[in-house]
């Protein structure tokens, strides 16, 4: 492929994720109230290693042909684990917040993922956005929060944004960004022991990660639930779903990562939010408010923006 192709690959890479994922977050929706919070979280680890593993071995038959396995440093190994335990750690600050009077102010705060997602980026990684993606991630930004501030009378309350639930909102945001760090991180670290291609290290990538998700929280649901792992299990087949979507959206994250930067990729995958909501919308047949259109309309700038900014 062309250094252009290649250029812009990670755009549809993105829209793809995004897609599988708004799939992946209704059979997972279903699942919760059926097994639980974390056991459904759980699910889209362990459900989605074989098809994550099929994924790589398809491309060792199929694809890139490479002679021998890269090389992992423990600087990728490094990488890699501190991705997975900040995605662990971001859905725990999420069930923390979902316990809380002010859920809807916490769900607000953790949108400021990308604006994190770009300083850690700059600290830890030295990959700092130019002025125009910069812009993007603002617009981006503003315009998710317009669509999920909570009600007027709860965002006039100071209490409610000087909360505890506030503070996870912001800890979930954090973990989230320190998660993309992790990937990114990892991704960055094989290119230059030039290992493999995009594809091979987004693979390696999540098998790796998500077999240290599924021994981690597959060990600590065993010990602290009643009925253990039994409920994950009785729900194969919504759990096959959410694994089998959950495992292709993180197959084009860790690819993305592979070829671009995380704020300009997590950016665009904001798109998200857009499917979830006109979505829902076109189901309920309801209008968008005012503040809802100026919101989506921010987005959809933002997301245009960073389109335009290539590699």
């Amino acid at each position: 492929m062309g250094s252009l192709g290649m250029e812009y690959l990670w755009v549809p890479v993105v829209l793809f994720a995004a897609a599988a994922q708004t799939v992946r977050n209704t059979a997972q929706r279903s699942l919760t109230a059926q097994v639980g919070t974390l056991p459904a979280t759980l699910v889209r680890f362990l459900y989605g290693l074989p098809f994550a593993a099929l994924y790589l071995l398809a491309l060792y038959l199929l694809g890139d042909r490479p002679r021998m396995l890269p090389q992992f440093s423990w600087a990728y190994l490094g990488w890699i684990a501190l991705g997975a335990f900040f995605q662990v750690a971001a859905t725990a600050a999420l069930l923390l917040a979902m316990k809380e009077r002010n859920f809807a102010v916490a769900v607000t705060l953790s949108k400021t993922e990308v604006l994190q997602v770009a300083l850690f980026a700059a600290v830890f990684l030295h990959e700092l956005p130019g002025r125009w993606a910069l812009l993007a991630m603002v617009l981006a930004t503003v315009g998710v929060l317009i669509l999920s501030l909570p009600p007027r009378g709860q965002l006039l309350t100071l209490s409610a944004w000087a909360s505890r639930s506030s503070l996870y909102g912001l800890v979930c945001g954090a973990c989230f960004a320190l998660a993309t760090i992790g990937f990114r991180g990892g991704a960055v670290e094989l290119a230059r022991l030039g290992e493999a291609s995009p594809w091979l290290s987004g693979a390696w990538g999540v098998l790796i990660a998500q077999t240290l998700q599924t021994l981690g929280l597959g060990a600590w649901i065993a010990h602290r639930h009643e009925q253990g792992l039994r409920p994950v299990f009785r729900a194969w087949r919504v759990s096959l779903l959410a694994g089998s979507m959950g495992a292709a959206a993180s197959l084009a994250w860790f690819t993305a990562y592979a070829i671009q930067g995380a704020a300009p990729v997590r950016t665009l995958g904001m798109v998200e939010v857009v499917f979830s909501y006109l979505v829902s919308r076109r189901v309920l047949s309801e209008k968008l408010s005012l503040p809802e259109k100026l919101g989506m309309g921010l987005m959809v700038l933002g997301l245009l923006l960073i389109c335009l900014q290539g590699a």
